[in-house]
């Protein structure tokens, strides 16, 4: 009974923790759109650094992004996605599972109805590193990687006992996400708010996947 009441008092801890954190990342990706849509001076300071970085790439370093954004795209996130179910499936790990493909897949179409919401256009170049007609916030790779290394981190995170470890694995997926979003302001894809926006809507929807399914679970 005793331990019965402390599961209950952990599945609600978890429940708040992960809507607080939902309801924060949303709130942040809602003051970001508004800054946006209202011309606030962060929109200048966006147009300033997409201009200086335009004006200042380099060969190596160009050649370095388009790798590095790749990790980002749809068809690596559905390659490891692929991959990584197949090892849950054998592991018969199907919260982790449902987890997992709610998280990235689900991430992915969000991120397409919230490009068609806002409808930013991208940022124009005479000399464009990289050339895209869709909209621009907020960036669809930056979504992907948030969920992607964000989901795996959270379920190596899980399984390692040992904290040094789990430090690490938390540092490598913030960096792979950093690098990425990077990348996406660096070829002139997006305004570093579209990177920003993305980042706060790729941890609330994680957040929200973890919290839900792991509590369905539970149950």
């Amino acid at each position: 009974m005793k331990q019965q009441s402390y599961r209950r008092a952990f599945l609600g801890l978890h429940l708040v923790a992960g809507f607080i954190i939902f309801a924060t990342m949303t709130f942040t990706l809602w003051e970001i759109s508004a800054a946006i849509n209202q011309r606030e001076p962060l929109t200048v300071a966006d147009a300033q650094l997409s201009t200086w970085l335009h004006s200042h790439t380099l060969p190596w370093l160009t050649s370095a992004t388009f790798v590095i954004t790749s990790l980002g795209s749809s068809v690596i996130a559905s390659c490891i996605a692929v991959l990584f179910g197949l090892y849950l499936i054998r592991r018969r790990r199907l919260y982790w599972l449902a987890a997992f493909l709610s998280s990235v897949y689900g991430g992915m179409l969000l991120n397409r109805i919230l490009k068609y919401a806002f409808q930013r256009p991208r940022p124009h170049f005479d000399d464009p590193l990289l050339s895209l007609t869709s909209y621009s916030f907020p960036s669809g790779h930056t979504m992907t990687a948030t969920v992607l290394y964000g989901v795996l981190a959270a379920y190596f995170f899980t399984t390692t006992p040992d904290w040094r470890r789990r430090m690490a694995i938390v540092f490598v997926a913030g960096f792979l996400i950093l690098l990425v979003g990077f990348s996406r302001i660096y070829l002139g894809a997006h305004y570093l708010t579209d990177v920003l926006g993305a980042m706060a809507e790729g941890v609330a929807w994680l957040a929200l996947c973890l919290t839900v399914v792991y509590s369905l679970w539970r149950r």
